[in-house]
């Protein structure tokens, strides 16, 4: 399978079952993907200012809880 057509073909011919677990199976590829791009944001640096703003807030008072 080499494109998204062939691919969203495929899915669209999944039994129930095999559904259900393709979701599983995405869901956990998907979170995982999502995990290293923040690793890699974080070592970068990318995500320093949003901190630094969000401890700010914080010792200002600003915060409130959840």
């Amino acid at each position: 399978m080499s494109s998204l057509k062939e691919i969203e073909f495929a899915v669209s011919q999944l039994s129930p079952e095999e559904l259900a677990a393709f979701r599983v199976w995405f869901a956990e590829f998907d979170a995982a993907a999502w995990d290293k791009q923040i690793e890699k944001d974080v070592a970068e640096g990318r995500l320093d200012a949003l901190a630094q703003k969000a401890l700010k807030h914080l010792r200002e008072g600003r915060c409130t809880d959840l």
